[in-house]
């Protein structure tokens, strides 16, 4: 049984926790260690590595503080060079290339985002439960079977987005670094529409923006075209 928490999540910062019931671990460090610290009630030392997806401050902020609490943190080579960041604990692992913490069995892939080398995850347990988690992405090429938990970014809606663009709530040059850099309301349906549902246990959305997302409303949506459990994160 997999168990998600999520620590935080948004432009903020990010980080969430996972547990299978014999292997923790934690996706992005995005917030101050202290603050995770507090959120998995300083029990960090049960974490058996962190999952990096990409450089961005709101997804690394605490990675030297977490390699110095001697958790390893798991990225793509391109991740770690753009990190700035040198430590033996830095593990670069490859698109495509399954690698194993504990009893998960993680397989990394490309998405599409404006870094220099940035990844998704897929995580098998022993048990034969998948999490997908993917952020910070515009664009998911790969199709995925049994999938038990999803975790993905759900950051705007291009109604929305072009209603603010409009009142001149949201600059109109953020519109081409959104739709070029993050996975949108419409997106997230048609990802959803493309993969096999049928083991599908929970939906988490990460990431929504501020200002031209509406949770209320994107939570009503993807119950409504799944049928599923969503949780906002």
């Amino acid at each position: 049984m997999i168990e998600i928490k999520a620590l935080a999540s948004g432009s903020a910062g990010n980080a969430y926790h996972i547990d299978d019931g014999h292997t923790q671990l934690l996706l992005e460090c995005g917030i101050p260690f202290k603050s995770i610290r507090q959120a998995l009630n300083f029990n960090t030392s049960n974490l058996a590595g962190c999952l990096v997806t990409h450089e961005h401050g709101d997804h690394i902020k605490a990675l030297n503080e977490v390699l110095r609490a001697g958790i390893n943190c798991y990225m793509s080579a391109g991740t770690a060079e753009a990190s700035g960041v040198r430590h033996h604990r830095i593990k670069p692992v490859k698109a495509k290339q399954q690698f194993e913490i504990g009893t998960w069995s993680i397989l990394p892939f490309d998405v599409q985002h404006d870094v220099s080398e940035p990844y998704g995850f897929l995580l098998q347990n022993k048990a034969g439960e998948k999490l997908l988690f993917a952020t910070d992405t515009y664009y998911i090429r790969y199709r995925f079977n049994g999938i038990t938990h999803l975790m993905v970014e759900c950051n705007y809606s291009m109604e929305i987005l072009n209603e603010n663009i409009v009142s001149g709530r949201t600059h109109k040059g953020m519109k081409n670094r959104l739709i070029k850099s993050h996975f949108s309301l419409e997106n997230f349906k048609e990802f959803l529409k493309a993969n096999d549902l049928s083991k599908l246990q929970e939906i988490w959305m990460l990431h929504l923006s501020d200002s031209n997302s509406n949770e209320a409303l994107f939570k009503q949506e993807i119950q409504e075209l799944t049928g599923k459990t969503v949780y906002i994160a």
